[in-house]
């Protein structure tokens, strides 16, 4: 396990880097885009931490960059922005979760551990979730090992939010799993499937549950 840490704080970035090894693996810290850029270029990084206000820019504007590589390790952005839209921008660039400052290291490792395992998913392609678990090859969920059955279209938000369990799956996102280019999509669409698909998971002693988050989207997590 190989980590990245991008901080150009004095006290932060060192901390960071000590934080994740010591838990995680060996770590390396960069503190601008250009030593980010040079570093990933010789090596292979399983997950790249990243602040959003470096001397040379916005840590955003690496995720395009990142998206790139094969295989994509998995990013974790650090900001003290937390307006709406600052989240939705990272989320939508790449983003795999975003923690606010100040935050506690119990949070950091956490997050961190969870943006790996949902990248690691099992030769079967198979994801979990508390005793949800969904099978990408199939495209079948089940509870406890019992199939649960469900429309085509809750079937598809349900594997949208399980590929990306842990963290904020944007509405644009689910609309696009859902429905088809030119299907006609009403307003609160989503919101009366999401409710429905939530109310059948629990009907169905399903212990992970679908929370919103600020109006940007979904997310499905361990309830336990």
């Amino acid at each position: 396990m190989r980590l990245l840490v991008i901080e150009d704080d004095e006290q932060l970035g060192p901390w960071l880097k000590s934080e994740l090894a010591g838990t995680l693996g060996g770590a390396d810290l960069v503190t601008t885009l250009d030593e980010a850029l040079a570093a990933i270029s010789v090596r292979q990084f399983d997950l790249i931490v990243v602040d959003r206000r470096l001397p040379d820019g916005d840590g955003v504007d690496l995720l395009a960059r990142l998206k790139q590589l094969q295989p994509r390790p998995g990013v974790l952005v650090l900001t003290a922005l937390d307006d709406p839209n600052d989240i939705a921008r990272a989320l939508d660039a790449g983003a795999d979760d975003y923690l606010a400052k100040p935050f506690e290291p119990i949070e950091l490792i956490a997050r961190a551990k969870a943006v790996i395992r949902r990248l690691q998913l099992d030769q079967r392609g198979r994801v979990t979730v508390a005793n949800l678990m969904f099978d990408a090859t199939s495209r079948m969920a089940y509870i406890d090992g019992e199939p649960l059955v469900i429309p085509r279209r809750e079937l598809a938000l349900l594997e949208a939010l399980a590929r990306r369990s842990g963290q904020v799956v944007l509405r644009d996102t689910l609309e696009a799993a859902a429905y088809s280019f030119d299907d006609e999509i009403q307003s609160n669409a989503i919101d009366a499937h999401i409710s429905r698909l939530r109310k059948r998971l629990r009907d169905n002693g399903c212990l992970a549950s679908i929370k919103p988050l600020r109006g940007l989207g979904y997310l499905l997590c361990d309830t336990r």
